[in-house]
C-alpha cells in the first residue's frame, strides 16, 4: 500500500469496492517505481455504473440548462482548489515537467471547464424551421474512455460537454494514468454532482473498455486514443447501432513556405513536436521545409533539440520528461532504430537518466515522406524534416497521410492561409496562432470521427429532433 493508493470506484454517488479482487500498479515513469494501486475493475462494475447512469439520466436530463451549468460552475470551483495536486499528481505518473503540467495539464482543462459551464448557463434556444420546432436533446447515457497522454483534459473534454447537454456519464480513464481522474471525482463529490450523473471504473481496456463499449445500455461511446482501439470500439458500437465519438491518432506537417519566418517556425515546431515528452497527437512530427531554406532549418533544429534538457519532471529546468511506460518507451525506441534517414540529433546513443522511461529528443532529416518514419504515429519525442520544392508539392506531402488532425503553416499570410486551406486535417495553425479550446477539435480521415470542445462538442452528446406543428 502507499499513500497515493485508491482503492474504490465511483458509482451511483458513493466510493465503493470492485466486484474482483484484482489491481492495477500505477508507476512513476520517470523513477520506474510503484507509487500507486487502483482497482482493475471488472464487466459486472460497468453493468452497475451503467445500472446507475441509466437511473440518473431522466432527471439530469429533465434538469434545467441552465440549473445544469450551475453545478459545472461548482465543479469548477472545486476542481480549481486542486489544480496544483493536479499537476503533481501528472507529474508524478505521467511525468510532464511541471511548468507544463500548470499550464496545460492543469490549466487547459479548468479553461474548458469553465467554458462548458458558461455554456450550459446561457441555455439553448429552440430553433423554428417553418412549421417545425427543432429541439436539441441529450444522447442518453455516455461511455467514456479516456487516454494517458492528456489525463484531465481529455476527461473533462468529454465530461463537461456531455453533462452540459444533460448526459450522464460512465468514465474509464487510461489505467496508466488514472489518479488525476480520481482528484475530479473528489470535486464532483464537493460540487454536490447528483448520484449516477458521473460515474467512474478503473480498469483495463480489454476488460473494462471492451465492457463499456458492447453495453445495451450505454448510447454513445466517446473515445480518445489509438486508430486501432478506435476501430475496435466503432465495431463494438456499430453491433447496437450506437452512436460513437472518435479523436484518433495523427501525423501532423509543420508546413515552411519559402517566404516564412524560418527562425520562428523551426524553433515553435520544434517545441510543439517535443510537447509533453511527444506524447500529443496533434504533434508536428513531420517538418516540412522549402528547399531555399532546407539546411538552415535542419541545423536549427538539431541545435534547438540539443538543448532540450532530459529529466526529472520535478526540476525547473527539465524541458523533457520520460515516456509513460516502458513499453511505450521501447517502441519509440524501435522507430528511431530502424530509421534510414540522416539523424541531426539525439538518438540511441545520446545520454539520458539511468532509470526512467527516457528517450532523447531526436531529429532526422531527408525523410522520405513514404517511409515509416514519416508515416507511423511514433508518440515521443521523434521530429523527421522533409524537403518541398513549392507549394503544390508541400500540399502533397502533408495529405499524404492516412491521418489528417491538426497541422501548421508558415508564411506570408495570404499564401499560408491558401495552403491550409488545401490540407486535409481538422485544424491548422497559421504563423503560430494560438490553440483555441472553444473551437472545434478533431480529425479527418483515420484521426477521428466527430468534434471536442466549444458548441460543436456539445452538440456530440445530442440529438436533433423535429416537432412539426
Amino acid at each position: 500500500m502507499t499513500s497515493l493508493d485508491r482503492p474504490h470506484l465511483f458509482i451511483a454517488g458513493e466510493w465503493v469496492p470492485s466486484s474482483g479482487s484484482s489491481s492495477i500498479e500505477v508507476e512513476n515513469p520517470a523513477t520506474e517505481e510503484v507509487i500507486a494501486h487502483v482497482p482493475a475493475g471488472t464487466a459486472s462494475d460497468v453493468d452497475r455504473a451503467v445500472a446507475a447512469a441509466r437511473d440518473a439520466f431522466d432527471g439530469w436530463a429533465a434538469t434545467p440548462m441552465a440549473e445544469r451549468g450551475a453545478v459545472l460552475d461548482r465543479l469548477h470551483t472545486a476542481l480549481s482548489a486542486r489544480a496544483d495536486e493536479v499537476a503533481k499528481t501528472v507529474g508524478l505518473e505521467l511525468g510532464t515537467p511541471l511548468k507544463v503540467a500548470k499550464a496545460v495539464q492543469a490549466g487547459l482543462p479548468l479553461t474548458v471547464l469553465r467554458g462548458y459551464a458558461d455554456l450550459a448557463a446561457r441555455g439553448s434556444a429552440a430553433e423554428q424551421i417553418g412549421n417545425s420546432l427543432i429541439e436539441r436533446e441529450p444522447v442518453g447515457v455516455v461511455g467514456a474512455i479516456t487516454p494517458w497522454n492528456y489525463p484531465l483534459h481529455q476527461v473533462v473534454a468529454k465530461v463537461a460537454a456531455a453533462l452540459a447537454a444533460g448526459c450522464t456519464v460512465v468514465l474509464k480513464p487510461s489505467e496508466l494514468t488514472p489518479l488525476v481522474a480520481y482528484l475530479l471525482m473528489d470535486a464532483a463529490v464537493e460540487a454536490g454532482v447528483p448520484a449516477g450523473v458521473l460515474n467512474m471504473v478503473t480498469g483495463t481496456g480489454p476488460v473494462v473498455g471492451a465492457a463499456i463499449a458492447g453495453h445495451p445500455g450505454v448510447d454513445m461511446v466517446s473515445f480518445t486514443g489509438s486508430t486501432a482501439t478506435g476501430k475496435a470500439i466503432a465495431h463494438a458500437a456499430a453491433d447496437r447501432i450506437a452512436k460513437v465519438a472518435l479523436e484518433l491518432g495523427g501525423k501532423s506537417a509543420n508546413v515552411i513556405l519559402e517566404d516564412a519566418d524560418v527562425t520562428k517556425a523551426v524553433k515553435v515546431g520544434v517545441g510543439n513536436a517535443f510537447l509533453n515528452s511527444g506524447q500529443t497527437c496533434t504533434a508536428w512530427t513531420r517538418m516540412l521545409v522549402h528547399r531555399s531554406h532546407y539546411d538552415e532549418a535542419v541545423s536549427l533544429a538539431a541545435k534547438t533539440a540539443s538543448g532540450y534538457s532530459v529529466g526529472d519532471p520535478f526540476d525547473e529546468g527539465t524541458r523533457l520528461g520520460p515516456l509513460v511506460s516502458g513499453a511505450q518507451r521501447a517502441r519509440v525506441r524501435g522507430f528511431v532504430e530502424r530509421a534510414s534517414a540522416r539523424l541531426v540529433a539525439g538518438g540511441l546513443d545520446a545520454p539520458v537518466p539511468a532509470a526512467g522511461h527516457f528517450v532523447a529528443p531526436t531529429v532526422f532529416a531527408d525523410v522520405d515522406p513514404d517511409s515509416e518514419l514519416a508515416q507511423e504515429e511514433i508518440f515521443g519525442p521523434v521530429l523527421s524534416i522533409i524537403p518541398f520544392g513549392d507549394d503544390d508539392e508541400a500540399v502533397a506531402i502533408a495529405n499524404n497521410s492516412r491521418y489528417g488532425l491538426a497541422g501548421g503553416v508558415w508564411g506570408s499570410p495570404e499564401r499560408a492561409l491558401a495552403v491550409a486551406r488545401r490540407m486535409r486535417t481538422g485544424a491548422v495553425d497559421v504563423n503560430g496562432g494560438a490553440f483555441n479550446p472553444f473551437a472545434p477539435f478533431g480529425g479527418y480521415k483515420q484521426s477521428g470521427v466527430g468534434r471536442e470542445l466549444g458548441e460543436y462538442g456539445l452538440d456530440e452528446f445530442r440529438q436533433v429532433k423535429a416537432i412539426q406543428r
